[in-house]
């Protein structure tokens, strides 16, 4: 499947998950709810937030997420820092970030999705905090200038891309020189099943787009990042895997041993070089 028939499927699954919020039904894809708004998707780990966070935001940014962690807190933001989410969502994450950043700084949230970035805009609205700003657009083509951005966040979304070098290099592009990559997101570790591969619900679900960790290395480097690391914060055992391949409709007992400790959700960090090169003509004659 291409990259624009997988970007679709995203598309129409999170806008799903999305009404379904707005009316009323809980929604989870790697989140905390029993119950899923996105058909074939189980939670694959639960209490992302602790409770001083949740309590600070709107109910319904918390029932739009569809993490696997809590980068912003991973992240160790700082006063006065502009953060960008990528795949923002509900706006959980840009709006637990805002409070982190202070009014000096800001939080900016980028999303394909029209539902989505409808709900996080009356979750903004219902946060009362300023300091936010929600940006129609797409991961791989981020709507920011270069040198930008001090952090950059995302939870369990760069795997839902069919681009991910692309993601990269447009996530090293907007940050500032010494700027911070720090996600969460799902991780591969070792061979996985063809079975798993070819499931569009799992891609949509946080698992059939991971990355390997080897891979995730490999591709952070080549967009220029320095000082990778992949923490990992918890291991699917073959219990979870059962419950995901059974929602997609594919047989268990084979092949869910092949799943064993293979899935893991880590927090991915990364660094974009400080900048040592000439900026002008005065720089020059020190």
């Amino acid at each position: 499947m291409s990259s624009e028939n997988i970007k679709e499927v995203v598309r129409e699954k999170y806008g799903e998950a999305a009404r379904r919020v707005v009316s009323g039904a809980r929604s989870t894809c790697c989140g905390t709810s029993p119950a899923s708004a996105i058909d074939g998707c189980d939670p694959i780990t639960s209490n992302l937030y602790g409770e001083g966070e949740t309590s600070m935001i709107p109910e319904t940014a918390l029932q739009a997420s569809l993490g696997c962690g809590n980068p912003t807190a991973l992240a160790k933001l700082q006063p006065g820092e502009i953060v960008l989410d990528l795949g923002s969502g509900g706006g959980i994450d840009v709006l637990l970030s805002a409070r982190r950043v202070g009014p000096t700084g800001k939080a900016f949230g980028l999303d394909m999705t029209d539902e989505m970035l409808a709900l996080a805009e009356e979750n903004k609205r219902k946060s009362g905090l300023k300091n936010v700003e929600f940006l129609k657009g797409e991961i791989e083509n981020i709507p920011l200038p270069e040198n930008y951005v001090d952090v950059i966040v995302s939870n369990c979304v760069i795997n839902l891309s069919g681009d991910k070098d692309r993601v990269l290099q447009e996530a090293f592009r907007v940050l500032k020189p010494g700027g911070r990559f720090a996600i969460s997101d799902v991780v591969v570790r070792g061979d996985v099943p063809a079975e798993i591969r070819k499931s569009m619900e799992l891609w949509v679900g946080c698992v059939a787009g991971a990355l390997s960790d080897r891979d995730y290395r490999q591709k952070l480097a080549a967009a220029g990042f320095e000082a990778i690391d992949i923490e990992e914060t918890r291991v699917y055992n073959v219990a979870d895997a059962r419950e995901f391949l059974s929602a997609a409709g594919i047989e268990t007992h084979a092949i869910a041993p092949k799943v064993q400790d293979k899935f893991i959700s880590a927090f991915v960090r990364a660094r974009k070089p400080a900048s040592s090169a000439c900026c002008d003509l005065t720089c020059c004659k020190l």
